[in-house]
């Protein structure tokens, strides 16, 4: 059966600059994948990421790239050949010699939306042919756990073990070894100085990364890009700042939270004046750590700051593993104006390497085009269509449905590439960005 593909309505005209922009990448695309390949080659992708974007209508933006992503579950089955070849790929460029792949995931067992993820995670790496085991950081698990699934299917998770500089399940101890925890309890002392390869390494997880240096690397790739493609970086770019630290319980450094806002409100609404954008800014404020949709709230003001009642502060002082908010990341709000069945929606890129392995719409009923979607009610609207977001259609109109993919796939690879100096930048090895 051939695989469909599903078009959100966009409420706003498909017309200004967002057009333009899809034009640009359409007409340049022969420059932009020359340039995206040289970029990766010296300075290459993380084995895997998903990207959040937004699409305004008048920009396109990523607002959260996630480098231990946690949805392979909700990528249609049609197109999971594309992740296959792109796992073999990859991991045989990390690791030539690799016949295993141990992963290391969440400590979660009664989540079944995560343990589906991690099922189709290890189904794909599997299908490229490596023999997969799972060596859980639980506490107390001594002994293999068998979990059964929703979806009929069932996994086995394993104590993880250590022996010298090593770690694997039972006599399993591959070259390479994929977290699928994003570390945000703090970095396992089994995991430091391992002589295997680890995914992504340890410095980026969320004990120790920050939202806003990811996207200070990303205005810098924007900036190079944006002179190729001959755009303003300002569409594809959100404004972020970081401001810390603040205690909401204790009400300290609200202020100074509340003065940030103000500056992001006031160049946000200078653009839109300067651009004739007749839209009204709004932030986002979320901690510049973690994850889950946690401790994230829209303001359009800084009165939302300072009138925060206690359980409002309370829910913006911790994220997950109960760890408190310290430093905040405050971060031009964009609007999304696409909407499935009448309810908002935003779409979400994976990647595995340098390659678009498939896309899904994340979609509430309950949100309004200013909030954070990745929060409980959600669903999510799988993306089933032969080339996603790799393939552009000279034939078609810009904003046709290859074409809007191919938007975003090339929007979420530059995020991709900013995670990737990221890692390369951790590890005191970043290379200049080329612009020719």
């Amino acid at each position: 059966m051939p695989a469909t593909t599903v078009v959100p309505h966009l409420q706003t005209a498909l017309t200004g600059p967002l057009l333009e922009l899809e034009s640009h990448l359409l007409a340049q695309n022969q420059e932009i994948e020359a340039w995206l390949r040289k970029q990766f080659k010296q300075t290459p992708a993380p084995f895997y990421a998903s990207v959040d974007l937004r699409n305004a209508g008048y920009k396109l933006a990523p607002v959260d790239t996630n480098l231990f992503p946690a949805g392979f579950n909700n990528l249609h089955p049609e197109i999971r050949s594309l992740a296959v070849h792109a796992a073999q790929s990859t991991i045989t460029q990390i690791c030539p010699i690799a016949d295993g792949v141990l992963i290391i995931p969440e400590n979660h067992t009664r989540n079944t939306f995560y343990l589906e993820n991690l099922f189709s995670l290890k189904t794909i790496i599997e299908t490229a042919g490596y023999e997969v085991q799972i060596g859980s950081l639980m506490e107390g698990l001594d002994a293999p756990m068998i979990i059964e699934l929703p979806s009929g299917n069932t996994l086995t998770l394993k104590p993880l073990v250590r022996k010298d500089n090593q770690v694997g399940v039972d006599d399993f101890f591959p070259c390479a070894v994929l977290l699928n925890n994003d570390l945000s309890g703090g970095r396992p002392e089994i995991l430091e100085n391992i002589e295997q390869t680890l995914l992504p390494p340890l410095d980026l997880g969320w004990a120790s990364r920050y939202k806003t240096h990811h996207f200070q690397h990303y205005s810098e790739v924007t900036e190079a890009f944006a002179k190729i493609v001959k755009i303003d970086p300002w569409l594809i770019t959100p404004t972020s700042v970081q401001c810390g630290p603040v205690n909401f319980k204790e009400r300290s450094g609200l202020e100074d939270l509340a003065e940030t806002v103000n500056k992001v409100l006031a160049d946000t609404q200078q653009y839109y004046d300067t651009h004739n954008i007749g839209c009204k800014p709004f932030a986002i404020v979320k901690s510049d750590s973690g994850t889950y949709g946690m401790a994230i709230m829209s303001v359009q003001s800084s009165e939302d700051i300072l009138s925060l009642n206690r359980k409002q502060r309370n829910k913006m002082a911790s994220v997950k593993e109960g760890l408190h908010v310290e430093q905040m990341l405050v971060q031009e709000g964009v609007y999304t104006y696409e909407e499935i069945d009448g309810a908002v929606a935003e779409p979400v890129v994976y990647m595995i390497g340098n390659q678009v392995v498939g896309s899904f719409y994340r979609v509430h009923t309950g949100k309004e085009a200013t909030d954070n979607l990745n929060s409980p009610g959600m669903h999510f609207q799988p993306l089933s269509y032969a080339e996603p977001g790799i393939m552009p259609d000279e034939t078609q109109q810009p904003d046709s449905a290859p074409n809007r993919f191919y938007a975003y796939g090339v929007i979420a690879r530059l995020a991709l590439l900013a995670a990737a100096r990221e890692i390369a930048d951790a590890k005191g090895d970043l290379p200049p960005l080329e612009i020719q």
